[in-house]
């Protein structure tokens, strides 16, 4: 299962910016979907997630400015980033988790990154 990842960019402090995942392949069924980003010099942290039944899950730092949301006949994930700050500057990294096939292997991919820069 591939997953191809859009919506990166620069913006300004304050701006906003949406990001999309979409899963390609012979998908059975999805558990998990989420995103995570790495900084320079940091490591790779969680986001959001957001749960096959709809629930979600948000690091402190972006609760009240990101929502994650998915398209279930898509394959796809979604992070809308509002209020964006210079802290939000790193690689964004969706990731999804599922099942597929005829004998429903399990999956757990990750799509390639996309850069968000938040400068003036």
């Amino acid at each position: 299962v591939q997953l191809q990842a859009s919506g990166g960019g620069l913006v300004q402090p304050g701006w906003s910016l949406g990001l999309s995942c979409a899963a390609s392949g012979s998908i059975r069924s999805i558990s998990g979907m989420g995103w995570y980003r790495q900084a320079p010099g940091k490591q790779r942290e969680l986001v959001a997630t957001i749960a096959r039944g709809g629930v979600t899950n948000y690091v402190d730092s972006v609760k009240g400015r990101f929502t994650i949301s998915r398209d279930s006949a898509k394959n796809a994930v979604y992070l809308q980033m509002n209020s964006l700050n210079p802290e939000d500057t790193a690689v964004y990294y969706c990731n999804i988790r599922g099942f597929y096939g005829s004998m429903w292997s399990s999956f757990d991919s990750w799509g390639q990154g996309t850069q968000v820069t938040v400068s003036s």
